[in-house]
């Protein structure tokens, strides 16, 4: 039965990749006729997703998983589509995550338009995102990647305002770039060995352009805020997974081992996971503050799968933290971000300063943003505790092992036990930056007394039933995940493991001191943050109240200061100038010769204006005239030289047609040459 199953795999597979993309104009037309009616649909969708989905899931708990199925023919190449462990349980995680945001979605845009659209690209990008996961080779990931990177972009410019268009572009141009740098990685990595380093670059740069890492995160604090909640949930929960998973591929199928490409991931992840925070502490609108919380804990999951290439088969801690990271982050963030989306619906504002004092009355809400602050925070008993153990002590054994010689390291000793504390200190900034956000919606109250009247008369009515049932059931999920490490989180660990080739690694000993300790520090260190840094320098005393403030100076933004000037000003200045001088090196050669060499002879027969059409029809037209001049008896004949005139015409004409033709020329001539040169590589390669 077994081998049956992992035989006809496709059976399977094909219905959770390709369903939910059909069902999307399904959707759309009967949104057309009736909006109960299409949410009812869509919410169908993907329950039968997720039913197909944890089908899988629950064949690979019981050991049964493997196989292959592949659709030949595609590019060439053909799409390979694979059901291990790994793949299995994040196609899982990623239908629960649909599922649950389109049961909030209904009460959510009940006051939006075009819902028809958001909800066809809904699906869309769900079918994307699962063949993103399901793909067993590079080729594949890239064809889904590409899908996901388009059908998404809708969300970020859902409601149309300038500001979402603009953070829209910007998402968009990440993913475009992205995934061009990404296809030139993959002709370098399927056509030759020799440049396998410069094929891993490329593909890491679009990988990590997904998945958020420092310096390409630029699109993730401002796509967020600008996304409708439910999207916003579904960007950073498993959009940006899909890039780690770009990274986890590569580092376990080309790069496993390898000490440079470990210690390139851990430097990656342990910039993103500082940076991300501290840009979340500064923060004041509440969703940027999530967003940038997104990008520090893709950050520490990065630290995780660094932590496993330099660790090699002895990395059974790093494999399973970075493992379980990703899906505790993407649970957190499905109940911080809904729990967002219903203080936005009831006050259309984001700013801590607007919504102060919401929470206030409201114990359930509360509930909701607890359970994932502690959970984020990585405190005892919630599940984001039990994976930075496993990621804190992968830092802690790599230690071990580099002070035994038995390991490679580029570093110092002393280097490593600063990532240990950087590791410590990013865990500190989370609890501050959640703290934050938790005491000024749900334990101050807002400055404005009616303001504050009107939030507290909305008593239990800011959510409705299905929605508050949804959130709470997501919520818990979190407490019951971290108090049974073993039996759940070690079971998921078991599953996900399946990427690479590891050692067991044995019992951890979740509540040991050394555990204990490293959770606390961080606690403290939040502590000390929140008081010393958010109390006293974050906020100002404007009259007899104390307003949440952002000290980072406005300029200090990398896509207004480095990506905007250099990608749409200095780069197209140069790209233009370089066109032109491609453009006009043909003339300039003729005309240098015609001077030097030729002496600007003429060439037998040829014309010194116009074409030999334009010169006989001038003259017809001079014959006529001089015709009609006779016939009328004018003294004085007509002066007008037809075959000049025709020639000047046509030269005018040509002219413009060159100019025409080098508008055109100037953005398309790098585009060309780029093809060209890949083109003549590839058929080199091929001779």
């Amino acid at each position: 039965m077994a081998d049956l199953i992992v035989n006809h795999l496709q059976i399977f597979i094909y219905p959770a990749v390709f369903l939910p993309m059909a069902a999307a104009l399904a959707a759309w037309l009967i949104g057309r006729k009736s909006r109960v009616a299409r949410d009812c649909f869509v919410f169908l969708v993907c329950g039968v997703e997720f039913a197909l989905t944890l089908f899988l899931f629950v064949l690979a708990l019981c050991g049964i998983f493997g196989g292959e199925a592949v659709i030949p023919g595609i590019c060439g190449v053909g799409l390979s589509f694979g059901a291990d462990g790994f793949r299995v349980l994040y196609s899982t995680v990623t239908a629960f995550m649909w599922l649950m945001t389109t049961v909030f979605s209904a009460e959510y845009f009940q006051h939006y338009g075009n819902t028809n659209r958001y909800y066809f690209f809904l699906l869309m990008t769900l079918g994307a995102t699962e063949g993103v996961f399901f793909s067993r080779d590079f080729f594949t990931v890239f064809v889904f990647f590409e899908i996901m990177s388009l059908t998404s972009y809708a969300w970020v410019a859902q409601d149309e305002k300038k500001a979402s268009l603009r953070a829209a572009d910007t998402y968009l141009a990440v993913a475009v770039i992205g995934g061009l740098v990404m296809l030139m990685g993959l002709f370098l990595y399927y056509n030759t060995d020799d440049m396998l380093p410069v094929a891993g670059l490329c593909m890491l740069f679009g990988f990590g352009a997904k998945a958020g890492a420092v310096p390409l995160h630029i699109w993730l604090p401002k796509a967020h805020p600008a996304a409708p909640a439910p999207a916003s949930a579904l960007l950073s929960g498993v959009l940006t997974k899909t890039g780690v998973f770009g990274i986890l591929m590569l580092t376990s199928s080309v790069f496993w081992g390898d000490a440079a490409w470990g210690t390139l991931i851990l430097t990656l992840g342990v910039v993103t996971m500082v940076l991300g925070a501290l840009l979340a502490l500064f923060s004041l609108d509440l969703k940027r503050v999530l967003a940038c919380s997104s990008v520090s804990q893709i950050g520490f999951v990065l630290v995780g799968v660094g932590m496993a290439g330099l660790l090699g088969a002895q990395g059974a801690a790093a494999v399973r933290g970075s493992m379980l990271h990703m899906v505790n982050h993407s649970l957190i963030k499905l109940v911080l971000f809904m729990a967002a989306g219903a203080v936005f619906m009831n006050t259309h504002k984001l700013d801590l300063n607007d919504i102060r004092g919401f929470g206030h009355k409201k114990p359930l809400l509360g509930y909701l943003f607890l359970m994932g602050a502690l959970g984020i925070g990585g405190i005892p008993l919630w599940n984001g505790y039990v994976s930075k153990t496993l990621l804190h002590e992968s830092i802690l054994q790599f230690a071990e092992l580099v002070e035994n010689g038995s390991a490679v390291w580029y570093g110092s000793l002393g280097l490593l036990k600063g990532i240990e504390w950087v590791f410590l200190l990013s865990g500190g900034l989370t609890v501050a930056y959640m703290a934050k956000i938790f005491i000024a919606i749900f334990v101050e109250k807002n400055p404005d007394r009616a303001v504050q009247k009107a939030y507290d008369e909305l008593g239990s009515r800011y959510m409705n039933g299905v929605s508050k049932l949804t959130l709470g059931f997501c919520a818990t999920l979190l407490f019951v995940l971290g108090i049974l490490p073993d039996r759940i989180m070690g079971k998921l660990a078991d599953m996900g493991q399946s990427l690479f080739v590891i050692r067991e690694g044995g019992e951890v000993p979740w509540f040991s001191w050394e555990n204990l300790r490293g959770a606390g520090i961080s606690v403290i260190v939040g502590a000390a943050v929140y008081l010393l840094v958010v109390r006293l320098m974050l906020m100002r005393k404007e009259g007899s109240v104390r307003i949440y403030v952002n000290r980072l100076p406005r300029w200090l933004d990398l896509e207004n200061m480095i990506y905007r000037p250099v990608l749409l000003r200095a780069l197209p200045f140069v790209g233009g100038v370089f066109c032109r001088v491609l453009d006009s090196a043909v003339d300039s050669a003729v005309v240098l010769l015609r001077k030097t060499v030729y002496r600007d002879s003429r060439l037998p027969g040829e014309l010194e204006e116009g074409t030999a059409l334009t010169h006989a029809a001038g003259r017809i037209m001079n014959g006529l005239q001089k015709l009609g001049n006779r016939s009328i008896r004018r003294k004085r004949p007509g002066t007008v030289d037809y075959e000049h005139k025709y020639a000047m015409l046509y030269t005018e004409l040509s002219e413009d047609g060159r100019i025409i033709a080098r508008s055109l020329s100037f953005g398309l001539l790098l585009f060309c040459v780029g093809l060209l040169l890949t083109v003549v590589y590839l058929l080199t390669l091929g001779g």
